[in-house]
């Protein structure tokens, strides 16, 4: 398995329970971790650098001769009002949110399709759907990466690859802590569960996914707290 941007936060978490769960585990991010693991494998890298992500899947190529899972988690979020955003900000949301989750996906895919198997799981934002003011960076990348979800999943469905997303609602991580209360407020108030994410919540929807019985399902975007 593979899980982007996994440092910190959810990533971290995921890390931790998808080894529990017996997976050999790569991650990734841009800067080094505070802790180890028997099972995993750490690269520090940008998303972005298409060099550096063929290399790893050459490492696991050659160390494991096969891919089951890739969870594309990594992701740069920012609040500004459209007026005050400027191009740098776009430009580096889409490196990462789009273009890193894409290159992590042609190259996984090259990988499990070898052994006709592979299961694909992007993270997006209920910001999308919502259409959040002052997210035009965030929304609009992560939008993106829903169509993309959509379309490489038809891309991929000759090779038994499937591809879904998973839209959390507010989790209580580092990035949650930089948001204002009112507008964390705001947004649990949309949800037809009026709570904070936990994060069994996010893997309980990621094992639905990855799981080999869920082979007929793939395209599908699931926002998480009955956001609609």
């Amino acid at each position: 398995m593979i899980i982007t941007g996994s440092r910190k936060g959810i990533g971290k978490y995921l890390v931790e329970y998808y080894i529990q769960q017996g997976y050999f585990v790569y991650g990734c991010s841009r800067q080094d971790v505070d802790f180890s693991f028997p099972n995993y494998h750490h690269t520090i890298m940008d998303v972005f650098d298409e060099s550096a992500i063929k290399k790893l899947m050459s490492t696991i190529r050659a160390s494991h001769g096969r891919l089951d899972v890739l969870i594309n988690n990594a992701g740069i979020a920012s609040m500004n009002h459209a007026l005050l955003t400027p191009i740098e900000t776009m430009q580096k949301a889409f490196n990462t949110n789009v273009f890193g989750a894409f290159l992590f996906m042609r190259e996984s895919a090259k990988l499990m399709k070898k052994n006709h198997y592979g299961r694909i799981v992007n993270f997006v934002t209920i910001a999308t759907p919502l259409n959040l003011e002052g997210e035009a960076s965030y929304a609009s990348s992560k939008g993106a990466l829903e169509s993309l979800t959509k379309v490489m999943a038809k891309d991929f469905a000759d090779f038994g690859i499937t591809i879904n997303a998973l839209g959390p609602t507010p989790v209580d991580t580092d990035l949650l802590r930089n948001v204002p209360q009112d507008k964390i407020d705001k947004l649990v108030s949309f949800q037809a569960i009026k709570r904070y994410a936990k994060m069994e919540d996010i893997s309980n929807a990621i094992n639905f996914f990855i799981q080999p019985e869920s082979e007929f399902i793939t395209g599908q975007i699931i926002y998480l707290g009955g956001i609609s």
